[in-house]
């Protein structure tokens, strides 16, 4: 049985208005309450205020959903159920969403207080308006010390080789998911890498330098090769052809001389 909260359920619904767009922020969970808990402060602690958090969870036993309730002060809709995984998730919580733009946070991710801001300021310092925002963010342990700083601008000749950006610290603009579709739920880790592939050469990006998001190392894509396989399959599907399978082989070979040189 689906369980389900949030300010939504007490009338409340947020919406643009002109020069404050509505951001939709969404957080894929299962069984990390604790975690949670440091991506609602971050959320409290934002300046740019017209926000939307929507929180899809796996069907939690691990009192998750003790916490969603707690803190529904600053999410707008949850919901509980059983799902095929993270971009499962995510696609329920776009077809919830209304907001403009949409960003994907993971639970224990913390925005950086100015994050949402200085998107939008880059934003409107434009003259014509981006399909996708990135950053940089930080790769930080429970300890919080920091790691590696990453995310590079949107360079097809480059992406199309390897990902260059993090999806916690890069806004959607909404007319990408109504042109080009939801998330492949195929793969379970790298499907945000297929969108922007399906995305391809035209895709309008802005690059914001600055750090915006503080990420918590591990997750679904953080370990392990199931991630590079797929990044193979995906440059496959679009063309790379043998220049596929040497992204693989070089991304292997970070991948295990990786927790050697950086301990995670």
């Amino acid at each position: 049985m689906a369980l389900e909260g949030g300010l939504r359920s007490g009338g409340s619904r947020k919406r643009s208005e002109p020069g404050n767009p509505l951001v939709t922020i969404i957080t894929a969970t299962f069984d990390d309450a604790g975690d949670l808990l440091r991506t609602a402060d971050s959320i409290r602690q934002l300046a740019y205020r017209n926000v939307e958090w929507i929180i899809a969870d796996g069907g939690s036993t691990d009192g998750t959903v003790e916490v969603l309730r707690q803190n529904e002060d600053v999410i707008d809709y949850w919901r509980s159920e059983p799902d095929a995984g993270i971009y499962d998730a995510w696609n329920k919580a776009i077809l919830r969403s209304v907001g403009d733009w949409v960003a994907f946070l993971g639970a224990g991710d913390r925005y950086h207080p100015d994050a949402l801001g200085r998107y939008l300021q880059a934003i409107g310092a434009r003259r014509s308006l981006p399909q996708l925002v990135s950053s940089r963010v930080r790769h930080v342990n429970r300890r919080g010390e920091v790691l590696r700083v990453w995310g590079d601008p949107h360079e097809w000749e480059k992406f199309r080789r390897y990902m260059t950006i993090s999806h916690c610290g890069a806004l959607h603009h909404r007319s990408l998911f109504e042109r080009y579709g939801l998330f492949d739920t195929s793969y379970s880790s790298s499907s945000d890498y297929e969108f922007l592939m399906r995305c391809g050469r035209q895709l309008d990006s802005l690059f914001v330098d600055a750090i915006t998001v503080d990420m918590l190392v591990g997750g679904v894509s953080g370990t392990g090769y199931t991630a590079l396989l797929e990044t193979y399959r995906i440059q496959r599907k679009y063309g790379q052809g043998a220049g596929a399978m040497i992204s693989l082989g070089v991304a292997c070979a970070k991948r295990f001389v990786r927790p050697l040189l950086r301990g995670y």
